[in-house]
């Protein structure tokens, strides 16, 4: 009993003071969750297929983030000798390819959070296996594999596809920077995983507010939306998603240059929830969107985080605005150019706990008397 409380390093220690003990530290059951991220990133194969062995069917969750030397031979061993796994990390581990997730489809029906991140030799047909044979699927993190992912369109809609239908327990998606992901795949996604809590779509430049309406018509459990560099998403999708998304928490809206403050009037009224806001590079957002979302129902008790980096037309009024926001934590300015120190500084006086990102350029030197002297413009005197 007292063992199970240590962790991988000191099992490995106790392994070595006598033959007792090393029965015990290397019982499965004390190997039930085991990160091997901050211990050893070289590790070889063999050494997951030993743990593997030796843990059987008590791992529940294993981290090989990092393990560059991990491929698919020894994630084999791992799926057929650990069939109740139920969380594995894979972040980065750049020699797996299709044949792993084959294996844990087959063998590793209770698999409920994978991550894929940066895995960059599975394709299409991973998801197709994943849909399959993990139906309880939650949480799939899939972001930076679009170099992998070159199929026409259909294809990879195609893969998405088969998630939808197959893993209805779906929580959590991470699609980040699949450039190929279109309305299709993602409109499945949504039909099918009615209890979507998080996506991240950010750098899915070809989706549209058929997206927001899918979401909103299908997944009200939504929380977490990361649609930053979607520029085709406007007002009119953000307004189906929040009239019926009352839940959502954090909400990254970079780079959606087409909306305005209509989408704020309505994130104010309807979602009482929305603790992180970015806005950056939002140029069409003015002071009159930010008053409302100040009078907003997460205003006074919700709202932590607003950026509002490059939104040129963001007055000292809109921080006037957020006087009211108690909870608020920290506020991102960078490159707005109508903000004033004066207006930080009041703003400070109402919450003096904040943190206020902000720049201010150096402002451009006279002219010298009798032009004999060069001048600079502000751009050269930043450089």
């Amino acid at each position: 009993r007292i063992f199970s409380f240590l962790d991988v390093v000191t099992l490995c220690r106790c392994a070595q003071v006598s033959r007792a003990w090393n029965v015990l530290a290397l019982d499965g059951s004390n190997w039930q969750r085991i990160d091997l991220f901050d211990f050893q990133r070289d590790i070889e194969g063999r050494v997951v297929e030993n743990i593997s062995k030796r843990c059987g069917g008590f791992l529940r969750k294993l981290s090989l983030r990092g393990c560059l030397g991990v491929g698919d031979n020894a994630l084999r061993t791992f799926a057929q000798n650990c069939r109740n796994i139920e969380v594995l990390n894979l972040n980065g581990c750049t020699k797996i390819t299709d044949a792993t997730c084959t294996s844990l489809s087959k063998f590793c029906s209770k698999l409920r959070h994978l991550d894929l991140a940066s895995c960059t030799s599975i394709t299409n047909l991973s998801l197709k296996a994943l849909s399959e044979g993990c139906p309880l699927l939650e949480q799939l993190i899939i972001s930076w594999c679009d170099q992998s992912l070159c199929f026409p369109f259909q294809l990879e809609d195609e893969a998405l596809k088969f998630i939808g239908a197959h893993c209805p327990e779906l929580v959590t998606l991470n699609l980040q920077t699949c450039l190929q992901i279109t309305d299709d795949g993602l409109i499945t996604i949504c039909r099918g995983c009615h209890k979507l809590q998080s996506l991240c779509a950010s750098g899915c430049s070809n989706i549209t507010d058929a997206i927001l309406n899918a979401l909103g018509q299908n997944c009200p459990r939504l929380r977490i939306l990361e649609v930053a560099r979607c520029s085709q998403l406007t007002d009119v999708g953000f307004t189906t998603l929040a009239r019926n998304c009352h839940e959502l928490e954090k909400m990254d809206l970079e780079e959606c240059v087409q909306i305005t403050d209509s989408t704020l009037i309505q994130l104010s009224i309807h979602c009482p929830r929305l603790q992180v806001l970015s806005l950056s590079h939002c140029e069409l957002i003015t002071d009159d969107g930010i008053r409302h979302l100040g009078n907003g129902a997460c205003a006074h008790d919700r709202l932590e985080v607003i950026e509002l980096d490059n939104c040129p037309l963001i007055t000292d009024a809109s921080l006037e605005h957020l006087k009211s926001c108690h909870s608020l934590e920290r506020i991102e300015l960078y490159d707005c150019q109508q903000i004033t120190r004066a207006g930080i500084k009041r703003l400070r006086t109402h919450l003096p706990n904040i943190k206020v990102h902000a720049y201010f350029a150096p402002v451009t030197p006279p002219p010298s008397v009798g032009g004999s002297r060069q001048r600079f413009c502000r751009c050269c005197i930043i450089l």
